[in-house]
């Protein structure tokens, strides 16, 4: 494997079509397309500056870099990434991307990240303005993930998350196939028009949750104060610890909770209209 240690490369594809290829203390100055059609490549301690570093690139590692702001779509149409251990400040970042890991990363500006990629792995990762990441992804596992951004989720496919905290209104929109475990979910508009969602043992605010659902499953899980109107239209089997604020108008399967503030069922609910909505015998 070709070495290159502490240099500096700029401008128009500068590295283009290597492969097998080391990268140590490198800064990508302002430019296009540095590691462009490339394959089997290492980057540590690099700092990426400028746009499109990696795109087409089949088989790399990335530890220990920084990519700037003026990285902007950095890594896209590439497979089989590792990263660890990274900061990344630019946005828009891995789109239409196959097998990729990220461990230990922060991206603090994580805007329309993550968009059409397929069997990603996730573990202690942080984003904030995170708005509309994991965008028609599948094949997901999560965990100890925290998110700041809202629209999350939305279109993906086969998804587990674990021991996370989503603050993220609009979160998982016609989802399919998500469990989430022992996490905590903010935000309004929770998965509406999602199907075969699974929530175990989490905590979930703020108004209007689980709307439009279709095999909602949840498993000991908490609603705080303000996440009220839940279940409208929604078919569901759901064991929920503790008081429910309001559940209303949901259509089809069985709610057992502490107690309800209120429940409302009037004549806009959807048939079967035939929910068991119980209170819990202490």
């Amino acid at each position: 494997m070709e070495k290159i240690i502490n240099k500096e490369f700029g401008g128009e594809r500068p590295l283009y079509h290597t492969k097998d290829l080391y990268l140590e203390n490198v800064t990508i100055h302002a430019g296009e397309s540095a590691l462009k059609e490339t394959k089997n490549i290492e980057a540590v301690k690099c700092r990426f500056e400028g746009k499109y570093p990696f795109w087409e690139t089949y088989g790399f590692k990335v530890k220990n870099c920084l990519f700037t702001e003026g990285a902007r779509a950095a890594l896209w149409y590439s497979t089989d990434l590792v990263m660890e251990d990274c900061i990344v400040e630019a946005p828009k970042m891995f789109r239409e991307m196959q097998r990729l890991k990220l461990k230990n990363v922060t991206l603090p500006n994580a805007l329309e990240t993550l968009w059409h990629c397929k069997d990603i792995e996730i573990e202690s990762v942080q984003t904030e303005k995170a708005d509309y990441i994991f965008m028609h992804c599948e094949n997901i596992k999560i965990n100890n993930y925290k998110q700041n951004g809202n629209y999350s989720f939305q279109y993906c496919k086969n998804v587990e998350i674990r021991n996370s905290i989503l603050n993220t209104k609009d979160a998982f929109w016609n989802t399919e196939n998500v469990t989430v475990y022992d996490s905590e979910i903010n935000g309004e508009y929770l998965a509406w028009y999602s199907k075969n969602l699974r929530l175990v043992r989490c905590k979930i605010t703020q108004t209007q949750p689980l709307c439009y659902c279709e095999n909602l499953i949840l498993e000991d899980c908490t609603f705080g104060s303000d996440a009220d109107l839940a279940f409208e239209y929604s078919t569901l089997q759901a064991t929920i610890k503790g008081k429910v604020t309001s559940v209303k108008n949901p259509s089809n399967g069985r709610i057992l909770a502490d107690g309800y503030g209120e429940i409302i069922l009037n004549e806009d609910i959807k048939q079967p209209a035939n929910c068991e909505i119980l209170t819990r015998q202490a």
